[in-house]
């Protein structure tokens, strides 16, 4: 009787890939499992698209065209690394050395620290005042610009005069401040306080600078400027602004303001809505010189230097169009500085 021939059976190796603790340890759409199961991929491995982080079918289907090498695929199996959409291999096959933690190390949060800085001194008077002002008026802000030609070039002149003159340090804002309070002599209701139930109207013009100092904001007072010639005016701020910066300014010298100036245009900024300065009816804020684009009579286009005005005022002692009317004046004025400090 003859033997019988061994049957050999061939059984297809389950795939590392499918392994049942890999696909459930990840977050997978029944149809994702199947399918991975079916090609013999990493669940694990496959970067996820779907809600909340969930492996959909189509991630599986992605996953097929950039497969992991034998060594990589045993690796992210042993010890749960993810594998990247794109590996260092040919075609873009993931190695071992492309696999990466599935779920990086979250590091500690820092220690929270806080600093607790009492309110005093310059800050808490800055900070009153800036609340008093905001409710007590009915604050409004124009903005416009100012061609910025006739500064610039005075401003070089100056610079570029004899020592013996005393006019090289004259400033863009020096001649700002001169703009200003001639044209607070043509429009009387911006030099003037509100105080509710009156309004007083002064016969010149007390003009605070803004100043920054390393304590805080102080606003120094300019007397009598519409009477101070450019040279007084600047010599007379820039001593003014000093003791601000030094420490060694008188209280005096922080009162008695009629109208307020704040420039920041050192600062590249080209408008902003500066804050009354009560109970002043209106301030000024400078912004940065900057090219704008201006049509001639013959239609053509030009890019001219122009600064920045902002003029805030309170609606409740001046009306808008006044307003636009008192920045319309010093918006000429500038223009035309050099005729102005011919009068």
């Amino acid at each position: 009787k003859p033997k019988p021939e061994a049957v050999v059976v061939e059984t297809k190796a389950a795939p590392i890939a499918a392994s049942v603790s890999a696909v459930q340890a990840v977050g997978a759409s029944p149809r994702a499992k199947a399918l991975a199961e079916k090609e013999g991929l990493l669940i694990s491995a496959v970067q996820p698209s779907g809600p909340k982080g969930r492996i959909i079918e189509r991630d599986v289907l992605a996953a097929k065209g950039q497969p992991l090498s034998p060594l990589a695929r045993q690796k992210a199996l042993d010890e749960g690394l993810a594998a990247p959409q794109q590996g260092s291999g040919i075609g873009g096959r993931v190695l071992a050395s492309d696999l990466v933690a599935s779920t990086s190390p979250v590091a500690a949060a820092p220690a929270e620290e806080v600093t607790e800085i009492p309110v005093k001194g310059v800050r808490k008077v800055t900070a009153r005042r800036m609340m008093e002002s905001i409710h007590s008026t009915c604050q409004l802000s124009l903005h416009a610009w100012a061609d910025a030609r006739a500064l610039k070039r005075l401003r070089a002149g100056f610079k570029a005069s004899s020592a013996e003159l005393g006019l090289g340090g004259i400033t863009i804002n020096d001649l700002v401040l001169f703009a200003v309070s001639r044209t607070l002599q043509q429009f009387p209701a911006f030099n003037a306080h509100f105080l509710g139930d009156k309004i007083l109207r002064y016969s010149h013009v007390h003009l605070g600078v803004a100043t920054d100092t390393a304590k805080g904001l102080l606003v120094p007072v300019l007397r009598n400027s519409d009477v101070l010639s450019l040279k007084q005016l600047s010599l007379q701020t820039k001593a003014l602004v000093g003791k601000c910066k030094d420490g060694s300014i008188a209280p005096d010298d922080l009162t008695g303001s009629t109208f307020t100036v704040s420039n920041v245009g050192s600062f590249g900024i080209e408008a902003f809505t500066p804050v009354l300065n009560v109970p002043e009816v209106a301030i000024l804020g400078v912004g940065t010189i900057a090219l704008k684009p201006v049509e001639d009579e013959d239609g053509d286009v030009a890019f001219i230097e122009h600064i920045g005005l902002s003029l805030t005022m309170d609606h409740q002692a001046v009306d808008g169009a006044d307003a636009a009317r008192f920045l319309r004046s010093l918006m000429d004025n500038i223009a035309k500085i050099d005729l102005l400090l011919a009068l």
